[in-house]
């Protein structure tokens, strides 16, 4: 296997490697929702590429809603008095009612 016969200097070592930079990555933004995204590549906002739709995107649930809604229904049953009653009980207040 060949060896190098003499050392190379910094300076030459440096050279070399002077083209080892990054490229800025290029951004075009998405004519229908107007996200950046990369040349050549589906919006992951909308889903579109050239103009129409290619993937469908599925919204995702918004946690701190359900939790009010859910809250809400509870306030519901309680102020309708089904809150805590099993199945039995509300039956009998049924017939009774009748």
């Amino acid at each position: 296997m060949p060896v190098p016969k003499k050392r190379h200097s910094n300076t030459r070592s440096q050279m070399r490697r002077a083209n080892w930079k990054l490229k800025k990555v290029t951004f075009s933004l998405c004519p229908q929702c107007g996200a950046p995204i990369l040349p050549h590549h589906a919006c992951k906002k909308c889903g579109s590429y050239n103009g129409r739709t290619v993937i469908v995107i599925k919204q995702k649930k918004d946690k701190k809603k359900e939790g009010k809604l859910e809250q809400e229904q509870a306030k519901k049953e309680k102020a309708s008095g089904k809150e805590g009653k099993s199945k039995s009980e509300i039956k009998e207040e049924k017939k009774e009612k009748k």
